[in-house]
């Protein structure tokens, strides 16, 4: 698996990836997420087949726990409404589905969040995993109705706000293709 230092960093803290980056046109990884069902109290997994023939939007964040992080998935909660109705946005975290869906009941966010926290697996295949502290780094992929990567943006500050509109627009290219 590669590595890659100085790929991230968080005020004056550098931090290390490990994983291979994703450009477009690459084949999306499958992966296994976890979330909690709200509606019968049980955490279901999620495959990326589950959402077949959809554009699919990742917001990948270090933890719900950190202001950046709540304030980009309520960003993209916000610019929901303006995707194709054929699309869907999922946040991608480690923390544990139950964490995720009580921040999501208390911020009224609606879209999907799914969690990695079983393995660092999903953090290596998309190249976010940071090699301390059991976290991803934050990120922004663009899926294909043929799980192929349209976009892929890997923040390497990680106290910055992704590109919206850079995203939103291959969202919406991906969707009339």
């Amino acid at each position: 698996m590669e590595e890659y230092g100085g790929e991230a960093f968080a005020a004056n803290e550098q931090r290390t990836i490990i994983g291979k980056r994703l450009n477009p046109g690459e084949a999306a990884p499958d992966f296994t997420l976890d979330y909690f069902d709200v509606s019968d109290l049980v955490s279901r997994t999620v495959h990326l087949a589950d959402s077949a023939r959809m554009v699919r939007l990742l917001n990948v964040v270090n933890t719900l726990e950190r202001p950046i992080c709540q304030r980009v998935t309520r960003q993209w909660e916000d610019f929901h409404s303006m995707m194709p109705p054929d699309s869907c946005i999922y946040t991608v975290s480690m923390d544990p589905p139950q964490v995720q869906a009580r921040w999501q009941e208390i911020e009224g966010v609606l879209h999907q969040m799914l969690s990695a926290h079983r393995s660092d697996q999903f953090g290596q295949d998309y190249g976010v995993w940071l090699k301390r502290g059991r976290r991803l780094a934050r990120a922004v992929f663009v899926l294909d109705r043929a799980d192929r990567i349209a976009y892929a943006e890997y923040l390497t500050d990680q106290l910055r706000e992704p590109d919206y509109a850079a995203a939103l627009q291959v969202v919406q290219q991906a969707a009339l293709a």
